[in-house]
């Protein structure tokens, strides 16, 4: 028996390498024969770092940049064992943790911290860059980051505009002649798992600027400068980023990555799939187990769990996934790929009770599913 146990983590609980431990672990109480590939992965947001170097191996990078509000930090990228590729997420320079929640200002705060990332990843070499958008404290539309990499935006008096969202008001000008030019030379892969515009009701400022500090009046002062900024990309770049889905991720930065490092918007599951040889690996499988801590109607639209059930049912491979809670509108998975979905908690008990007893209790119920599928071997 071959199986491939490739599950997220179960966040506060597990790393999705302590999850696959878990399973494995069930697994072979039932079948100690059975061949297991282990994947640890994550669906591409805050984590996808850590995640292709625990599928792939690879190696951290510290290096000192600019913090969301200005403040010197020390910042890790992660260089794959391939030696290419290179994986930064906005969250380590330019992320919602990194600020105290009564400092958060997305008017101030800026991207340029991960474009400094992105400079060290290029002068260790890089050929392919993997930006993760997740967790971000900015709504500067990738502003930051291009500064950082050497493009200018200029006011109307044809000086460098400052950080953050506030200075987007005063952008007329984009040049990008001094851009490092070896963004231009590298594939560039931007990991995104929402369809957000960068502008109005459902776009950066208004869905995400909240969470990150912006009061109503904030939110609509926000909208209106990136509504500038899409002006302003388009006269002097051409390209029109307010009908890019998902343009309005992490601030703007889905839309800003496109425009300025001629990035390529990809789910950030597929990024992650691909990156592991996911199909290569489930094609000659038996059975997949997957899972998540939560797992409820939002996880058949873009989560990990239906990302690796849709892949696997390229091979009619069967499925099942292990949660830590069922909420409502969890059965929706069953339309997108998983065959059976368990949770693993046996019965009524606390949150805090749960999640420290994680690593057993994904144990145990593996090891129930493994001798229930032993069952129907013998059946007639």
């Amino acid at each position: 028996m071959r199986i491939v146990v490739a599950p997220d983590s179960f966040k506060g609980s597990l790393t999705s390498r302590e999850a696959v431990e878990a399973i494995s672990a069930g697994i072979h109480r039932v079948f100690p024969k059975a061949e297991i590939e282990r994947l640890p992965l994550s669906d591409g947001g805050e984590g996808i770092a850590e995640s292709l170097v625990e599928a792939l191996g690879g190696d951290y990078y510290s290096q000192t940049v600019t913090g969301p509000l200005g403040d010197k930090m020390k910042a890790t990228w992660a260089l794959l064992s391939d030696g290419d590729t290179a994986v930064v997420e906005l969250a380590a320079a330019s992320g919602l943790t990194l600020v105290p929640k009564t400092e958060l200002n997305p008017l101030a705060a800026t991207t340029f911290g991960t474009g400094e990332l992105i400079k060290d990843a290029l002068d260790h070499g890089c050929k392919r860059l993997v930006i993760g958008l997740g967790g971000s404290a900015t709504n500067d539309g990738a502003v930051g980051i291009a500064q950082a990499l050497g493009g200018r935006f200029l006011n109307d008096q044809g000086q460098e505009i400052g950080p953050g969202g506030q200075a987007l008001e005063n952008l007329v000008r984009i040049d990008l002649s001094s851009l490092d030019s070896r963004i231009k030379a590298i594939e560039v892969l931007v990991a995104c798992d929402v369809d957000n515009p960068l502008c109005g009701p459902k776009g950066a400022a208004y869905v995400y600027g909240p969470q990150k500090g912006a009061d109503e009046l904030m939110v609509a002062r926000l909208d209106k400068a990136l509504f500038g900024l899409a002006a302003v990309v388009t006269k002097d770049l051409g390209m029109d980023v307010l009908t890019i889905p998902g343009g309005g991720a992490a601030g703007g930065a889905g839309a800003g990555t496109c425009a300025f490092l001629g990035g390529t918007l990809r789910s950030g599951i597929d990024i992650v799939l691909e990156a592991a040889r996911f199909s290569e690996k489930v094609s000659s499988a038996d059975l997949v187990i997957t899972g998540e801590g939560m797992m409820d109607s939002q996880t058949a639209y873009g989560k990990l769990p239906v990302g690796v059930a849709q892949a696997a049912k390229e091979y009619q491979i069967p499925v099942i996934a292990l949660a830590g809670s069922l909420q409502p509108g969890v059965e929706k998975v069953l339309e997108k790929g998983i065959d059976a979905y368990f949770s693993i908690v046996p019965g009524i008990t606390t949150l805090d009770t749960a999640m420290g007893q994680a690593y057993t209790l994904l144990a145990d119920r593996t090891e129930q599913i493994m001798r229930t599928i032993k069952i129907g071997y013998s059946l007639k």
